[in-house]
């Protein structure tokens, strides 16, 4: 079979909390490990989106409004729908499975996360990847 949940994809959540939700595979496990025994991938995801900016706006609602609320999470593969898109941002060393173990190193990667998802956002590239999925 061929192996394409692979990092740096993008995928959709389909259960739970952030159910709907955009992420990218930071690292994926197709064997299972002995804490978590099923294939699974460590993700980092959008919990909230970006929201719209107009032309009218200032520079001080500008940046309020373009804010990103990051999630990691470890999520077995049946809750995760690939898509075609991949996202190049390097998150493996922000976001290890050591990162899971303590709160406080939890909070830190999602700081780094939330830095590198704003600065990718405010660069313009990967639009799709930080628009709400409407359907």
């Amino acid at each position: 079979m061929v192996k394409f949940l692979k990092p740096n994809k993008t995928v959709l959540l389909l259960q739970g909390r952030y159910a709907g939700k955009k992420a990218v595979i930071v690292k994926n496990n197709d064997e299972g490990t002995k804490e978590h025994p099923y294939p699974h991938a460590i993700v980092a995801g959008i919990q909230e989106y970006p929201r719209k900016i107009t032309k009218g706006m200032g520079q001080k609602k500008v940046a309020r409004r373009s804010k990103v609320k990051p999630f990691i999470k470890i999520v077995n593969y049946n809750h995760l729908m690939p898509t075609r898109y991949t996202l190049d941002i390097d998150l493996k060393q922000v976001v290890t499975g050591e990162t899971f173990n303590e709160p406080s190193q939890r909070k830190g990667a999602k700081i780094a996360v939330k830095k590198l998802f704003e600065e990718r956002y405010n660069s313009g590239k990967n639009k799709w990847f930080f628009q709400k999925l409407r359907f």
